[in-house]
């Protein structure tokens, strides 16, 4: 049996490898779905002996199946966001507590104590649906941060500005967290200067805005709140685990979550490091679902387990791993 301290207290690359193979032979084992889609690859149990060789499921099975490696009941279902008629992606937890140890301990490691901040919440689109596990995550630390000022906001941008210059003016650690669309939004109504905000983007116009590249976004949010950087949240609704860019969009991860990059055209292997391909991650928190999912981000991988998004496949194609989805 794997305990969250197996996972949470992982320490270095032997500690992750080893870990990860029994999280694999674990969900092999329990999970129908994934051992199903491993049957399919020809992939054996007994076969798997390196992180390389374990088969990630394509990220569209949550969308079709019940991805679970649990006989508990289901304690959340967290949705993806889609447009109307859309099929969105289901995850179902088992063990919430495992959200929260994960996101706690990740959020802990890359800005310290959460009561250090007030945490301002800009997140419109997700805060307008039902099972939203950014917003599960971003209310929980509110509440954390036991500061009066914590709070979300919808639509009401006046209200947020006066909080936000207040705030920082005050010499109090603020962190601004919000949906990019929204935060652009933000600045068209106000320029700032802020001194001790935190700007955080998670990503994703929304259908509100015409994507642009990171740098061109990063360098727009950079003036208009008058920040030398642009922090970044990686994470979605079928993972447990999110991973952290204090700037530049270099993302990096807690000690139990790694990725991997697949080669475009050939989705059993790997390009080397620098290149870019499909992002494939592995997140060990996620041992009552599924730990190795192949996304449909393209990135590049860098020597430190360092990682950086790129964007995302031509129509959500991911060739070679897409076969069994239905």
């Amino acid at each position: 049996m794997i305990s969250p301290q197996d996972i949470f207290t992982i320490a270095n690359q032997k500690q992750f490898e080893k870990t990860a193979l029994k999280v694999f032979r674990f969900q092999y084992e329990n999970n129908s779905v994934y051992r199903d889609f491993c049957d399919f690859l020809k992939v054996e149990k007994s076969s798997v002996k390196s992180l390389q060789q374990i088969p990630f499921l394509p990220i569209q099975f949550f969308k079709s199946h019940e991805v679970v490696s649990s006989t508990n009941p289901v304690q959340e279902t967290f949705t993806s966001s889609g447009t109307t008629g859309m099929i969105t992606s289901k995850h179902l937890v088992t063990d919430v507590k495992l959200y929260e140890h994960s996101y706690r301990n990740a959020f802990s490691e890359f800005y310290g104590n959460i009561e250090d901040y007030a945490v301002l919440a800009l997140l419109p689109s997700y805060l307008e649906r039902k099972g939203s596990s950014l917003i599960y995550m971003v209310n929980d630390l509110i509440q954390l941060s036991n500061n009066t000022n914590s709070d979300f906001y919808l639509h009401n941008y006046d209200e947020l500005t006066s909080k936000l210059i207040e705030l920082d003016s005050e010499g109090q650690n603020v962190l601004l967290i919000g949906v990019t669309y929204a935060l652009l939004d933000l600045i068209e109504k106000q320029n700032f200067q802020l001194q001790n905000t935190i700007v955080m983007e998670t990503g994703g116009m929304k259908g509100k805005r015409k994507e642009i590249i990171r740098e061109e976004l990063h360098e727009i949010l950079c003036k208009g709140f008058g920040v030398s950087n642009i922090h970044s949240e990686y994470g979605m609704t079928e993972l447990l685990s999110q991973a952290y860019s204090l700037g530049n969009g270099i993302f990096e991860c807690p000690n139990w979550m790694q990725i991997l990059i697949r080669d475009t055209e050939d989705a059993l292997s790997y390009v080397s490091t620098g290149k870019t391909g499909g992002i494939n991650i592995i997140d060990l928190a996620n041992i009552n679902s599924c730990s190795f999912i192949a996304t449909q981000d393209l990135g590049k991988k860098y020597p430190n387990n360092s990682f950086e998004v790129l964007g995302r496949f031509d129509n959500s194609d991911i060739r070679g791993c897409n076969l069994m989805v239905i």
